[in-house]
């Protein structure tokens, strides 16, 4: 009795040793890059010259890995402007920065009397994803009795 038992145990720690070696994969998935999006809060769409209209903006992604950095270009293609991040950079056209939070503002002044104008913000991120959001500014001729809002268009390019 006592060697069956003794073979029964063999046997059942046998069987349990393959089912761990067959149910391992050779190669360990980690994955580093997970899909985002830009949200943005509505902002005012009209502006007038010299006026200025906060951009408030949050990265948001479906995971979350500590090596993923997030940078930001803009382009204008109409009318004229400056756009500023929260500790007072100055953004040039086409240089990319650095983004050190999810959640920022930037703030654009209109610098164009009587145009409209656009501003695309690209979103980067270091695996290659990359996010658009643009924002159109009507000019504001001053007729208007209170402040309208809109929001920024994004698309995946």
């Amino acid at each position: 009795m006592r060697k069956i038992l003794g073979f029964m145990v063999i046997g059942c720690c046998m069987v349990a040793a393959i089912f761990c070696f067959v149910s391992c994969a050779s190669g360990l998935d980690v994955r580093q890059e997970y899909p985002f999006t830009v949200e943005a809060m509505p902002v005012a769409d009209e502006i007038a010259n010299g006026a200025t209209v906060e951009i408030r903006l949050e990265i948001v992604s479906e995971g979350n890995f500590t090596g993923t950095v997030y940078t930001l270009r803009y382009f204008q293609p109409d009318g004229d402007g400056v756009l500023k991040m929260e500790d007072g950079t100055v953004l040039k056209p086409n240089d990319r920065y650095l983004l050190g939070e999810m959640k920022f503002r930037l703030y654009y002044t209109s610098k164009s009397a009587g145009e409209a104008q656009t501003i695309d913000l690209y979103f980067e991120n270091n695996w290659g994803s990359l996010q658009q959001l643009g924002f159109d500014f009507n000019a504001d001729d001053g007729n208007t009795g209170g402040a309208t809002t809109g929001t920024g268009k994004e698309e995946e390019v």
